[in-house]
This record gives structure tokens, sequence and C-alpha cells, in this order.
């Protein structure tokens, strides 16, 4: 069974123009995943597989939707005898452990509002989390430095009321989660668990450019995943699907979650400590994973082993997100598995916005088209649309009601909020253009877009040309003041495992670019590195390096 039909207007698609012109999700009152897919799907398979957990140390775990419903409920029950109740704020620090799905679909049981974070972040990170959503409480792994940052930040936290930790560690002054809901009473469902306009998460956004913003999403925001997992990721019922992301990040949802799961597909969930891409192929043969999506880094370290001594026969279909794909990555995982990857583009905002869908013929590189339940164009600066060809910036139009998955806005912050959505317009900051068959392809942040001599300069097309000298283990191109062309391209570069820095060097990366890019987009400036500024999320902070540059 796959329940996203029933939210459908139309559940079958015989062409890429009808799924454009047809689909239509019909959004109920009052939904709630938890209650209208997770218990629907115990009430009439109970025996389903909804999750496949496995870890690196060889523990494996399947549960049914009835085990995810008497999980959750448990957890939900646990929950409230803390005082946990509608819109209270919850994070979740828990990296891929299966307890993040109980925890989840308990606080959506209670209208209350996850905020999923990542175990990097340091208890400065912590402070400014809870004093700026108000949380309540923090479910985390028992890892010492996570339990460390948090216990330092919770002076300075006069929110947190609620420590909770899963094991295996358990400090003296916290809640023992494992003991909790296996003692909690049966659960007992509140007369209205939520309305659609209640908050259902709070994603911090990676903070590339200031301190990270809170993004706010309401109770319809799995509906709008039915795209992401049915008509971009191609799952398929009784299949089992493997997003890599991590929990703490808002790309778990679109992969490990709601979509999947309204498509009748089981989440497949690998719980490693350090990625080894051999391990990570025995793991895609030995578990019959059906579906695959991580980002192209991923797949430049899976094309570098062997693949013909891995079963890859279940594997029908993968996806990629993230940053552009490289061409020879395509065409080397393509000759080596009959795999055409399919790429999409989306933010934290949003659900996927542009995607390659199965009616579609791949172009590497490029993001795809407009999903339909976005109204998607380019606007140059004077706010007029583009052509095919020319750059401009990512927009989605909005009408009298807000499209389904859009975010509500950032939370507590008004002015960032007027900044992005104006007169009816969702500006995304991302530069592409349109080629004649409709495909966009990424040029950029909008602050990150180069000026020089005339030329508009995307960093990310540099950035992809850099990448393909053997030298180029990791780099960054900004924009340099510059007297005469006001700016130039400048690469910040980290070399390889035995390359040397020298200007020898300099001249043949330079002479590379020219070569696989137009020639005016090489770096004028190159500057070796061994290290570039990241946010905790592992994004590039160019602002800092063009801060660097101005100070110079």
């Amino acid at each position: 069974m796959q329940l996203y039909k029933n939210y459908l207007v139309q559940d079958h698609f015989h062409s890429l123009e009808d799924f454009q012109q047809n689909f239509k999700v019909k959004v109920p009152d009052n939904f709630n995943f938890a209650y209208d897919v997770v218990d629907e799907y115990a009430r009439l398979e109970p025996q389903k597989t909804a999750l496949v957990w496995i870890n690196d140390e060889g523990n494996h775990h399947t549960f049914s939707y009835l085990d995810l419903k008497e999980k959750s409920e448990a957890t939900a029950s646990y929950f409230q005898s803390l005082g946990i109740q509608r819109g209270d704020k919850v994070m979740l620090i828990l990296k891929r452990r299966y307890e993040f799905w109980f925890a989840c679909l308990a606080l959506h049981r209670l209208g209350a509002t996850a905020i999923p974070a990542t175990h990097l972040l340091t208890s400065k990170d912590i402070i400014y989390r809870c004093k700026a959503a108000s949380i309540k409480a923090i479910v985390c792994v028992g890892e010492a430095l996570v339990l460390e940052h948090i216990q330092k930040a919770q002076p300075l936290c006069p929110s947190l009321e609620i420590k909770i930790s899963i094991g295996p560690d358990l400090p003296p002054d916290w809640e023992d989660f494992q003991a909790g809901i296996q003692q909690a009473p049966p659960f007992v469902k509140p007369e209205l668990p939520s309305e659609n306009s209640d908050l259902l998460y709070l994603y911090f956004t990676s903070g590339t450019t200031g301190q990270p913003k809170m993004v706010a999403h309401d109770y319809t925001y799995p509906l709008s995943h039915i795209i992401t997992a049915s008509f971009w990721h191609n799952v398929k019922e009784d299949g089992r699907h493997l997003t890599v992301a991590d929990t703490g990040w808002a790309k778990a949802v679109w992969g490990k979650l709601y979509g999947q799961m309204l498509a009748g597909c089981s989440v497949f969930v690998y719980e490693h400590q350090k990625f080894h891409p051999g391990e990570l192929l025995k793991v895609l043969s030995d578990y019959k994973v059906t579906s695959f999506c991580a980002p192209p880094t991923i797949y430049r370290f899976l094309i570098r082993e062997d693949l013909s001594q891995y079963d890859l026969s279940a594997l029908k279909y993968c996806t990629t997100a993230g940053e552009a794909l490289n061409p020879k990555v395509y065409d080397t995982f393509y000759q080596q598995t009959g795999i055409r990857l399919m790429e999409a583009f989306g933010q934290t905002e949003t659900a996927v916005q542009l995607a390659t869908f199965p009616w579609m013929a791949p172009k590497p590189g490029s993001m795809g088209i407009p999903v339909p339940i976005y109204d998607i164009d380019l606007l140059k600066p004077d706010g007029t649309s583009c052509e095919d060809g020319e750059q401009g910036q990512i927009i989605i139009r909005v009408g009298e009601k807000s499209p389904l998955g859009l975010f509500k806005g950032y939370y507590r912050d008004e002015v960032q909020t007027r900044q992005v959505w104006q007169n009816g317009i969702y500006y995304t900051g991302d530069i592409a253009w349109r080629d004649e068959d409709g495909y966009y392809w990424f040029v950029g942040r909008a602050d990150d877009v180069i000026k020089s001599s005339g030329y508009r300069i995307g960093p990310f097309e540099v950035e992809s040309a850099l990448m393909t000298h053997p030298a180029v283990v990791e780099c960054a191109v900004t924009g340099a003041p510059d007297e005469i062309r006001g700016q130039v391209v400048k690469a910040t570069i980290v070399l390889a495992p035995g390359r040397s820095a020298s200007e020898e060097l300099k001249k043949e990366i330079q002479n590379h670019v020219k070569q696989i890019t137009a020639p005016y987009k090489y770096p004028r400036i190159i500057e070796f590195v061994a290290e570039l500024p990241k946010t905790i999320s592992g994004k590039i902070r160019r602002v800092e390096i063009r801060g660097e540059e101005r100070k110079n």
C-alpha cells in the first residue's frame, strides 16, 4: 500500500507533461503524520516494514509499522510525564540512532516542535539555539563530548528544563530515555494533537553568512515530500531506500522519513562512526538496498572502488544533491552500474524545488526542472524574468495560499523574513540559468557571484573546473577587490597529499581552468591553505574568506 495516493487528486502519471499539469496534493484539516500515516499503516498492514537499522558494529533492528506506532506512543507518553506538551520546543541530537524516529513521531503526537541538531554543536552553539528558540528539552546520544557541551551550556539556558540521554552514558542529573519508555503508561492521545499551522520543525540554517536563522515548517510539511520520494528518489513499495544524511540536517527527513513511508518504501539507516566507501558498498550489496541518495562527494569516493566486487543488482535508482555533479563522476558511475544519477535542488526553507524526474534524460551538472508544487522563475536584478541562457535569482511566486513545503518564515525574525519574502515572492538567494530545454544550472549564491570587467562569474563553475585538477582536493572561489576590473577571481585551495605549493603549480592550475571553462573565468589569484573555514554543517564560509581579503 502506498498511502501517498490518498493525498493526490490524481495518483498516476503517464508522462512528464501529465505530472507537471496534474500533480496536486489534497491537504486535510489537522494533518498529523504520526496518526494519519504511521498509525494507518499499523492498522492496515501492521507487519509492513517501516525502518531497517544497522550500525558498523554488526547490530541490526527491523521495525514494522506496528512497532513504530507502539514505540512512538511509549515515547510520547514518557515525554508527557516529563511535562512536554503541544508547542514545546525539543532539540534532538541523535545522530543516526533509531531513537530519532521514536522521538520525532512522539513529538508529532503531542503537537510539539522538533529541532534536529548535529552532535558537532559546541556549548556556545547550544546556548545560542536554546535562547533563540526557548528550547525546553534536549534528547541526545549519551556520548561524553555531547553531554559535556550540554552540561556546560545549561547554566546559560534559562528555558532548558529537561535533559534526556538515550545512552550509553547517563549522568546523575539526566533523565533515562530507555527506562522512561519501558515504564511509560499507555499513551492517551490529546483531544486536538495539532493543527496544520502549528510548528512541526525549527531548523537552524548553516550560518554561512551570519548567525544561523530558524526555519519554521508547519505540520503539512511531510506531504511536500511526496515529490521527493516518489518522483525524484523514485522509491518503490516494499523497497529499501538509503539516504546518507545525518538526522541533524533537514536532508534527513527528505530521505529518511516522510516521503519514503508515504510511498510504502522502508527507510534503511546505516549508522557509522566514519565513512568508508568500501563498507558502504558492502552494506548496499548485503542488504539489497533498492534506491540510494548521497551528495556527489560520496559518489566520487564510490567510483574509486572496484564496484565489480559488490552485488549491486538490487540497486535500481540513485539520486544526488547538495552540489553540482561532475560529468566525469556521472559517466564513470553509469559505466560501472548502468544507473543514471538524477540530480535535484532544494533548501532547508523548502521541499525539493528543481529535480530530474524519471521521464527525463539527466544532464550531468543540471538541477533539473521546476517541481509542480512551486511556481519558479529566474529574476534579473531589475525584477524582470530571465530569458533562456541569462543568469538570475531563483524565486518562488506565492499566490493567495502559500505552497506546500514552503517555510512559514524565520522564527522570531521578521526582518530576515521580509528580506527574502517580498510582494508575494520568495527569493532563494541562489543564482542559476536555464537552458533551451528548461533545465536549470546552478551558478552560486547571490552574495557569492563575482562581477569582473562587466562579466558575472559564478564561483561554482570555477570550483568545478578546479576540482578536476589532480592537485586540488578542496577549493573555494571568491571575488577579490581590483582597482581596474572591480573584482577578480580568487581561488583558495587545499592541496592533495604529496603536492606542494609553488608558482609553477599556480600557473598549471590557471591554465587547466582556462581549458575547462571560459578563459576569462580563470583565477587570477591563487592561495594555498591547509584548510577552508567552514560551518558545523561543513559548508564553506566564503564570507569569511572575502572578509580576510578586504582586510588585506
